[in-house]
């Protein structure tokens, strides 16, 4: 998806939480759906090549970014993301936000708009909400916020939202009611979230897209702000984007998020820049009997510690990106291993592309991600895409930036963050059944 040079709040909003149609909620879920999916109008591929370019945009956006009652909603892929479905104002108007856990600021395009990228949906009117409430230049989150200005005839907050890849979003900031419709027919709102209203925006969203739901780890993303609802947990589970059932995937936020039962790896979140994305420990990869460790080992060479916190899971990036040295290895043991000619990418972007007729399979070898505090088992569709009717693809690749985990490698996975207990969880799970 659109890479992000995100700024964030440093400080903690309080919100307050009402239900609609509920006594009490300690739990829900929503559907995330894939572009790809039957519930999208897309079921080509043309979606392939900007998912690529993306996924490298975000990794050269966090390299440079270094430095010393609970509710359940789904998500639709786009062009390698998956889109929820939610509510803005009052009365509630329904939109199509890129569920992003590498962002923390949630915006809309907004009306007036000076410059907008198409949508199919109308722009959101905030002067029909009666819950619009735009921040003023004096507010503390607008005095916080890095990316602010003041409109000093109105009085207004301005932010300024600058991505890796040229893109923008311009507008005010303010503070709104969110509505999530979930899984069992009762919504959820949450009041005066602090969102963004914009009036001037660009990037490479599809026109089903009207902005980012951030679901980052930082102060000023709906996850933290929703905390004391949702106490800090939320998971998904993704259904291939292919898949040819018409189920969405599951996000999951509370009670419902809890990750738990045979099966569960946890591995812990490692606080550290970039910030506010979550940033985990990988080890190594093993394919088949093989094992290859990742390289960024610490100074001492006798050790067989890693450097703490050197990959970054991200949903808002489709493919899985490696160090050279790591993704070489991968390769080369894939090639080995896979009896099958590869052929050229017919992209080309991939290095590593077999000719499989569709319906077929590839027999691979077993692929594991090795995590601090446990292995994850991933499978043939976790690490192989469908780039023509008549190829298959590696998706893991590799990047002399930051390494990301991205979305593709989370497929059939039910995916937990648990920003209390600093962990994430993965266990295997047939998404389209979850």
């Amino acid at each position: 998806m659109l890479q992000y040079n995100v700024a964030f709040m440093s400080i903690i909003l309080a919100i307050s939480f009402a239900t609609l149609g509920v006594s009490e909620a300690t739990g829900f879920t929503i559907d995330l759906i894939h572009r790809r999916s039957l519930q999208s109008p897309s079921t080509t591929f043309e979606g392939v090549t900007d998912s690529i370019q993306r996924s490298f945009s975000r990794a050269r956006v966090l390299s440079q970014r270094r430095s010393p009652q609970s509710p359940s909603v789904g998500m639709i892929p786009d062009h390698g993301e998956y889109l929820m479905r939610f509510h803005l104002g009052t009365p509630p108007v329904e939109f199509l936000a890129v569920a992003d856990t590498g962002s923390d600021m949630t915006w809309i395009q907004c009306k007036p708009c000076s410059g907008c990228f198409e949508q199919i949906a109308p722009l959101f009117d905030s002067k029909q909400s009666s819950t619009y409430k735009p921040l003023s230049c004096s507010s503390s989150a607008c005095k916080e916020f890095p990316s602010t200005s003041c409109n000093t005839t109105k009085n207004t907050c301005r932010y300024e939202m600058l991505y890796g890849d040229g893109s923008f979003s311009n507008g005010d900031l303010a503070a709104e009611t969110i509505t999530l419709g979930s899984t069992t027919g009762e919504n959820v709102s949450f009041r005066n979230l602090i969102i963004g209203c914009g009036h001037a925006n660009e990037g490479g969203f599809s026109n089903r897209v009207n902005g980012i739901f951030a679901l980052g780890g930082g102060k000023g993303s709906l996850i933290t702000q929703m905390r004391s609802t949702t106490h800090g947990k939320f998971s998904y589970c993704l259904v291939p984007p292919h898949s040819q059932t018409l189920k969405p995937s599951k996000l999951n936020f509370g009670d419902n998020a809890v990750v738990s039962g045979a099966g569960v790896v946890t591995t812990p979140m490692v606080l550290k820049d970039p910030y506010p994305y979550y940033i985990l420990t990988l080890t190594g990869f093993s394919v088949g009997k093989l094992r290859l460790d990742y390289p960024n080992k610490t100074a001492d060479v006798s050790s067989n510690d890693f450097v703490e916190g050197n990959i970054v899971i991200d949903s808002g990036t489709t493919l899985t990106l490696l160090p050279p040295e790591l993704y070489s290895k991968i390769e080369s043991a894939l090639r080995s291993q896979i009896k099958a000619k590869p052929i050229e990418d017919p992209g080309p972007f991939f290095k590593l592309c077999y000719s499989v007729d569709e319906g077929k399979r590839l027999a691979i070898p077993e692929i594991i991600a090795h995590f601090k505090g446990g292995d994850v088992k991933l499978a043939a569709k976790n690490i192989f895409a469908r780039t023509t009717n008549t190829s298959i693809c590696l998706t893991l690749a590799e990047s002399r930036d930051v390494a990301i985990y991205g979305n593709l490698a989370m497929v059939d996975l039910l995916i937990g963050y648990d920003l209390e207990k600093k962990t994430v969880s993965f266990k295997p799970t047939d998404c389209t059944k979850a």
